[in-house]
């Protein structure tokens, strides 16, 4: 079966899951897992942030700089399909308090001057504009750089905090050749995902200010986030970091060739080809369509009625080939 269902579906090669059985380990609680602290300060080179975080997940890592920084009676601007909004089954609501407001954006991407027409002074009876949230990628989409360079300005005008969720920061990363140093600097706080394109089984990073981080720590407490022996997982990370960024790269070329063999078909219209992903229309039922692709031999997901691929090391180039192959020889009358 050939899975494009999501890159969260990988799974530890051979090499990553040596690498776990032979981490030293100790209570990260306690600040004294080696291999955790490896990743730790891994991340902080990566990023060029003064100190890092490891959280269990993206979730939580979107959310403890919402905790820190927004709050009851704080709003953060953001994009409609963000995945805080969308994704996130309102955390930011229930458990930080933060009110998202929506800045008109094209796919996931806002303008710097639409984000400034959302910025507002005091008012007793409005929530107080504290914090904007940007995401690269956003659907496969990467921000351009001068655009989250434009917002952080913005945001230094206002004294706004600029969370990044940077869950696949690395897709953009090697599409665009600007280092993910160079991005995290566009905010104040940036994650990012170990567990998506680069493999590892679990964990993302959050990276900011030593205070920040400080007061991280406690946010992650009081959501049952600390960890103890966990430097086997850390050690999936370090490998992940250290192996699998450069070849995000074949993810790309995948999807371009997939993109390219659907786009050539009467029955599918390409709407987003970009790093890792494919959205695309049908005039027939998407479930219909995932269905008969399943038949064939091949997965894939849906949003709404958008289909969605998403490329990663799943795919080989020859599952590649075959994918193509499926998508050349699918009857459409099979979505009837």
């Amino acid at each position: 079966m050939i899975d494009l269902r999501s890159d969260t579906f990988t799974k530890p090669t051979e090499e990553m899951r040596r690498a776990m059985y032979e981490a030293e380990v100790g209570d990260d609680v306690y600040g004294e897992d080696p291999t955790m602290n490896r990743l730790r300060d891994k991340a902080i080179e990566i990023t060029g942030k003064e100190d890092a975080i490891i959280v269990s997940s993206g979730c939580m890592g979107n959310l403890i700089p919402h905790m820190i920084k927004g709050g009851r009676g704080k709003e953060v601007l953001t994009a409609s399909t963000s995945h805080i909004v969308c994704h996130e089954i309102g955390a930011i609501v229930s458990l930080s308090g933060t009110l998202p407001v929506i800045v008109p954006s094209e796919n996931g991407i806002m303008k710097a001057e639409d984000v400034e027409k959302c910025i507002h002074g005091y008012a007793y009876d409005m929530s107080e504009t504290s914090m904007i949230e940007t995401e690269n990628t956003t659907s496969g989409l990467i921000y351009p750089i001068d655009t989250l360079m434009d917002i952080k300005a913005i945001a230094e005008r206002h004294s706004l905090w600029v969370h990044m969720d940077g869950a696949r920061i690395f897709n953009a990363s090697v599409e665009t050749g600007i280092t993910v140093k160079e991005y995290a600097k566009s905010a104040d706080d940036i994650t990012f995902c170990l567990s998506k394109g680069l493999g590892a089984p679990a964990f993302s990073v959050l990276s900011s200010t030593k205070n920040f981080i400080k007061e991280a720590k406690r946010c992650r407490k009081i959501l049952g986030g600390g960890m103890r022996q966990v430097g086997i997982l850390a050690a999936a990370g370090i490998y992940a970091l250290e192996h699998n960024i450069e070849r995000l790269k074949d993810d790309h070329a995948h999807r371009e060739m997939i993109s390219k063999a659907l786009s050539e078909t009467d029955w599918a219209e390409v709407v987003i080809s970009s790093t890792n992903m494919i959205f695309f229309r049908t005039s027939y039922p998407i479930k219909n369509v995932i269905e008969a692709f399943r038949r064939k031999g091949m997965l894939f997901l849906a949003e709404g009625e958008i289909g969605r691929i998403v490329l990663s090391m799943l795919v080989s180039d020859e599952d590649t080939e075959n994918a193509i192959r499926i998508i050349r020889e699918m009857d459409p009358k099979e979505f009837e």
